[in-house]
């Protein structure tokens, strides 16, 4: 059976001046401060909930932590470690899991390399695209291969 990742939500809560203070999950000792992290159904210092792998802290960085293999990670570092590496569709080249992408149906693309294979021109969000023979095609390019297409002589 397959172990899933484990994703986890990371509270900031103000610590109440008349409550027992709360003991510290990574440092054992009790918890002084204005501020407290809740994460793991632990208590934690804001210094010492932090990523095994870069040293980040995770309350700073964002509102989920993840855990496998007995380690706590920021997002980058799970994915860095565990999460699954692809190829570009038009370098070849291995996407780090990590590294935002585009995606055009089952094709997956460096952000760099969306572009269209005729004439180099990128592409933003929003922008149209034509995916044709598996090749990223701008508009112009698209239309003139319908035209030569359509004008090309029937092969029989």
């Amino acid at each position: 059976m397959q172990k899933r990742e484990q994703s986890f939500g990371i509270q900031m809560l103000t610590v109440q001046p008349d409550a027992k203070p709360k003991g510290c999950a990574g440092c054992n000792r009790k918890i002084k401060d204005r501020y407290l992290l809740k994460a793991l159904d632990k208590y934690w210092h804001e210094d010492c909930l932090k990523c095994a792998c870069c040293d980040c802290r995770l309350g700073e960085v964002g509102s989920t932590l993840y855990t496998k293999a007995n380690l706590i990670l920021c997002r980058r570092d799970y994915l860095r470690l565990f999460g699954v590496t692809g190829n570009c569709a038009a370098c070849s080249k291995l996407i780090p899991a990590f590294e935002m992408v585009m995606r055009a149906k089952e094709n997956v693309y460096h952000l760099d390399c969306f572009a269209c294979q005729l004439c180099n021109q990128r592409f933003c969000v929003g922008d149209k695209f034509f995916l044709k023979n598996n090749m990223i095609l701008c508009q112009t390019d698209y239309e003139e291969g319908l035209m030569k297409e359509s004008y090309a002589p029937q092969v029989r």
